[in-house]
């Protein structure tokens, strides 16, 4: 009974595989041979073990992860360094300008930087500008989305592969091309349809006027319209044919049309990447130089009379004017270019703001 109990024959070569009670203090818990005791030789973080964070992988070396960490961070950083680069430039070269200008540059309506007094402003410019851009948008946007839902969702395979290749094959065509094509070819037939517009509705502010009419804004805005359509169509179509086949096939069994499937399941869905695409082909309507340059009359008016001849775009009066201009003119055009700058931005953070707001929404709701 009060005997020892035998010891295996390995225990008095100092393994530590084998332990009986006699050898541990009071106390200590059992150590199971499964996992080893640490030897007293052993640092915590040589190998796995118990304690001491040893059972955890050692920190590798700088590595491939690391380095695409790396350069994805330079490769955002750049692009704001870039941003501020610009907006810097843009401001230092505007300042004599404006300094020399004897109106206020956002309220006065002229262009006259090159005169012995420079007299110039934005007004009309920036006016021009977005009302151009907004009625090329007006006109685009639903042709474009018609467009779309018909390629994902009507149309057949083999049709909508081939317009699908022609419509992204219209967002290749040079802008130059489209200013041409306006200024020689569609400004008849938009001549035509103003007088049309004039005779019979004149009363409308919109269509008013004593002519001439030809090259005027509602020129230009078809020739926006016509280079915005491929690329809202083409981003449309993409969000379009992403849409989850269980929210159509759950739309169709509780007994919906097709109709009502694309306005209950597509449309909401692809809102957010529909916005994206419309607030993309807003920027390159309001950034548009050589189109507008060609089928605009380069007339310095607030009018919102579309059919009468005049009308400009910051873009295209810094096209039609850089080569003539002197110094102060060159910088006058240069301070119209930093407004389109803030423009554009504008747009693009109110574009990231609305996308946002829908992202909450839709994470909340989920």
């Amino acid at each position: 009974m009060g005997e020892t109990p035998p010891r295996s024959a390995d225990a008095g070569t100092g393994g530590s595989g084998v332990t009986t009670s006699h050898d541990r203090p009071a106390g200590a818990s059992a150590q199971s041979a499964e996992y080893p005791a640490i030897p007293s030789h052993r640092a915590p973080n040589d190998g796995p073990g118990l304690g001491g964070g040893g059972a955890l992988p050692r920190r590798r070396a700088f590595g491939a992860e690391q380095a695409f960490r790396v350069l994805t961070l330079a490769a955002g950083t750049m692009v704001l360094v870039i941003i501020v680069a610009i907006a810097i430039f843009l401001v230092s070269k505007a300042i004599p300008a404006l300094q020399a200008n004897h109106e206020n540059f956002f309220t006065y309506k002229n262009w006259a930087p090159n005169e012995g007094e420079p007299r110039f402003g934005i007004a009309a410019l920036a006016f021009g500008t977005v009302l151009s851009a907004v009625i090329a948008l007006l006109l685009s946007v639903p042709v474009a989305l018609g467009i779309a839902l018909y390629l994902s969702h009507y149309a057949h395979r083999r049709i909508a592969t081939t317009l699908g290749f022609l419509i992204d094959l219209l967002a290749a065509v040079p802008s130059v091309v489209f200013g041409l094509w306006g200024r020689d070819v569609f400004s008849g037939p938009v001549t035509d349809f103003s007088v049309w517009l004039n005779k019979y509705f004149s009363w409308i502010p919109l269509f008013g006027g004593e002519g001439p009419f030809g090259r005027a804004i509602i020129l230009g805005s078809l020739v926006l319209a016509i280079m915005v359509l491929p690329i809202v169509t083409s981003l449309s179509r993409e969000v379009f044919t992403q849409t989850p086949t269980a929210n159509e096939e759950a739309a169709l069994a509780l007994g919906a049309t097709k109709w009502e499937m694309i306005r209950t399941s597509v449309l909401p869905y692809g809102r957010p990447g529909v916005v994206a695409a419309v607030m993309l082909g807003l920027g390159r309507a309001l950034g548009e130089t050589i189109a507008l340059a060609m089928t605009l009359g380069a007339g310095f008016l607030i009018s919102f009379n579309v059919i009468q001849s005049g009308g400009n775009s910051i873009a295209a009066n810094i096209a039609n004017g850089f080569s003539e201009s002197n110094d102060i003119g060159r910088g006058a055009l240069i301070a119209s270019g930093l407004v389109l700058f803030a423009i554009t931005l504008v747009v693009n953070m109110t574009a990231r703001v609305i996308l946002n707001r829908r992202r909450e929404f839709t994470e909340g709701a989920a």
